[in-house]
């Protein structure tokens, strides 16, 4: 039996304008990472967020990016560690604030953007913001690239941690995923995504660009819901997911040993 998290980043409007496919691709999903405000999002756009996720029952997720709204918090910024750790305390309180006033009890942190890529590679930025993960509630769960340092600072901070893999991106030779910047980055077909997805799950495996085969842990799947067709692809990703005996279940509900109930 094979079972996996499917989370989405949600939230990445503004108060004014439209939350676009979130409400419904939450019907998609099992847990969401909620911008807080400094790559994207805002007060009220959070707590609309919120609500709908509590209403459909979804698990919640804060997601802290760097304070760049002009680059998405997809540019490299020079931070040091306390600026990391400074910054992720403030993004995941205020999110949980809300969280909280509605009732609600949020499951877990997963860095945005940059900041997710470059803690994934930096071992001191990666420990500052397990660290901050930890100080602020360490019940919650510290998502990361699988085989990361953000992984590997969550594990030795005492956090539980969800090793993540991505549905719409590829891979270089190292585990870390391709640039932005590269033209084979992203994957657009849902079938060549969920192909992916099914070799990561079942195989633990994925085929990088160099068409060399890396090992990863596949606990939850990242789909983006910013892209032009992102209801449709996160639509046909959870078909096929069921369609190949693989349950969807928030990491929220793993059992004690760390598997899924």
């Amino acid at each position: 039996m094979y079972t996996v998290d499917l989370n989405c980043d949600m939230g990445e409007s503004f108060g004014a304008y439209t939350l676009g496919n979130d409400e419904a691709i939450l019907d998609k999903v099992t847990s969401i990472n909620i911008a807080c405000g400094f790559h994207a999002g805002d007060p009220q756009t959070m707590r609309k967020t919120v609500n709908m996720a509590l209403e459909k029952q979804v698990a919640i997720g804060a997601h802290p990016g760097l304070p760049d709204l002009a680059g998405f918090g997809r540019r490299n910024m020079n931070i040091t560690p306390q600026e990391a750790y400074d910054m992720t305390v403030y993004q995941i309180g205020a999110l949980e604030g809300f969280v909280r006033a509605e009732g609600g009890r949020m499951q877990h942190v997963k860095p945005h953007g940059a900041l997710y890529n470059m803690a994934a590679q930096n071992d001191k930025l990666a420990q500052a913001i397990a660290e901050a993960v930890y100080k602020v509630n360490p019940e919650l769960v510290l998502y990361g690239l699988s085989g990361s340092e953000i992984i590997r600072a969550g594990t030795r901070t005492g956090l539980k941690t969800a090793s993540e893999v991505f549905a719409d991106r590829t891979y270089c030779r190292d585990g870390s995923l391709t640039p932005r910047s590269e033209p084979d980055a992203l994957i657009s077909d849902p079938s060549q995504a969920a192909a992916q997805i099914i070799q990561m799950v079942k195989e633990g495996t994925v085929r990088s660009r160099e068409n060399m085969e890396i090992k990863l842990t596949a606990e939850t799947i990242c789909i983006h819901g910013d892209g032009t067709h992102a209801l449709h692809f996160a639509a046909r990703i959870r078909d096929m997911l069921l369609s190949e005996g693989i349950q969807l279940q928030a990491v929220r509900d793993r059992k004690p040993d760390g598997n899924f109930q």
